[in-house]
């Protein structure tokens, strides 16, 4: 079910984030390999990475997106500063949240 195309839109989201108009325009992360620094306060960054993951997820379920938000939010580490580390990261956790094995293939 990979490439779902799904779209977020900010209503979809349980938290609240800052619109960062400064940065809006530049390239957000669509794939690895990104070492972009990820910024988890900006909604114009965190959209896309939840599209990412979800559509890596194969689900496209509220209740999903929500408990990734709360992961985004609560647990991912400081440490965790590129968007492919924060893919990487998301989609680890999600995979182990949902008891779902995904090819390595889509990992790497």
């Amino acid at each position: 079910m990979s490439g779902m195309g799904l779209v977020i839109k900010p209503s979809d989201l349980y938290y609240r984030y800052p619109r960062k108009k400064e940065t809006r325009e530049l390239p957000k992360f669509s794939g690895k390999p990104d070492a972009n620094a990820f910024d988890r306060y900006d909604l114009y960054e965190v959209v896309p990475m939840y599209q990412a993951v979800m559509d890596a997820l194969g689900n496209n379920e509220q209740e999903v997106l929500q408990k990734m938000e709360e992961v985004l939010n609560n647990e991912v580490p400081a440490f965790v500063r590129t968007r492919e580390e924060m893919y990487d990261c998301l989609l680890m956790v999600m995979q182990g949240v949902l008891g779902i094995e995904i090819a390595k293939e889509q990992v790497k």
